[in-house]
């Protein structure tokens, strides 16, 4: 089984959280480790990431959602550290009107593909970033794209517990990978 580091977004995804319920149930995910979740410093979060992936004992897959998509971005081009896939889901739109202040220093993202596989997760009516901006970043990025009907942001609001259908997804990733 490969080992997974699971990347919130900015406050950390609580514990009815996709994410926390996957990596309660799973011993081979866990969970990077910035400094504050409530006010992510773009600095910091590249270089708790570069941390957990040295610490994997091979190379990872990432499972990433909202404001650390944006990161995912970021550190695999300043990173040459070997990551077999990333999983983003819910990646924020920068441009948008709800996007916060606090995330600007990720907002610039860097050219080109992704030096892995991946694989983009949407929902038709996330106010963070719409389908079509998802699908954009997913060409850029050479990414795969789901598009999963209206769950809002892909968080513990949308009201999918466990969300088997998102770990199929993850494990259809992997399996490609």
């Amino acid at each position: 089984m490969p080992h997974f580091i699971i990347l919130p977004g900015s406050g950390g995804s609580g514990p009815a959280h996709w994410q926390s319920r996957w990596e309660d149930a799973n011993p081979a995910m866990r969970r990077f480790r910035p400094s504050s979740w409530d006010l992510p410093d773009f600095t910091d979060w590249l270089a708790a990431l570069e941390a957990a992936v040295i610490a994997a004992p091979e190379p990872p897959v990432l499972v990433a959602h909202s404001l650390s998509c944006l990161l995912i971005v970021h550190w695999q081009k300043i990173s040459q550290r070997p990551v077999k896939a990333a999983l983003l889901v819910g990646v924020p739109d920068p441009a948008s009107a709800v996007f916060p202040e606090y995330g600007m220093a990720f907002a610039k993202l860097p050219e080109g593909k992704l030096r892995f596989a991946s694989l983009v997760v949407t929902s038709t009516n996330d106010p963070y970033g719409s389908a079509e901006y998802a699908e954009a970043r997913a060409t850029q990025w050479g990414s795969r794209l789901a598009v999963i009907g209206p769950f809002g942001h892909i968080n513990a609001e949308s009201g999918l517990g466990d969300w088997p259908e998102g770990f199929a997804l993850l494990d259809g990733l992997v399996s490609e990978a």
